[in-house]
């Protein structure tokens, strides 16, 4: 009877193997352990005198950019198959909304600060 309720309710999504879901599992253990040390790294990166004063925002922006890619390949699982090309353009696309939207925003703030009466 256990062996029947097992097999029926797995917690396993349909089509993926056993080997494939402890691969699963893990893919996500080194992706935490990769984004704890990222995350571990930027505030050594911020808080010491490790790299020169005007290294820093490039040390956190190559730091924040590692941790993105470790986020995208261990947790969204995009890589370069067939089957994750829609799940990169649909990335791309919103990264292009994101970038459209800061952008204008900057614009119009600019404008309406160049055109404001002075005090």
């Amino acid at each position: 009877m256990s062996d029947n309720y097992e097999q029926v309710f797995d917690d396993r999504v349909p089509g993926v193997e056993e080997h494939e879901a402890t691969a699963g599992y893990l893919s996500y253990t080194i992706g935490f352990a990769l984004a704890i040390v990222a995350t571990l790294a930027s505030f050594i990166v911020a808080q010491t005198n490790l790299i020169w004063a005007p290294g820093v925002p490039v040390g956190l922006i190559v730091l924040a950019l590692a941790q993105i890619g470790v986020h995208l390949v261990f947790f969204l699982h995009l890589g370069s198959d067939r089957d994750s090309t829609n799940n990169i353009l649909a990335l791309a696309f919103g990264m292009l909304i994101v970038l459209l939207i800061i952008a204008g925003s900057v614009w119009i703030v600019s404008n309406l600060n160049s055109n404001m009466m002075p005090m």
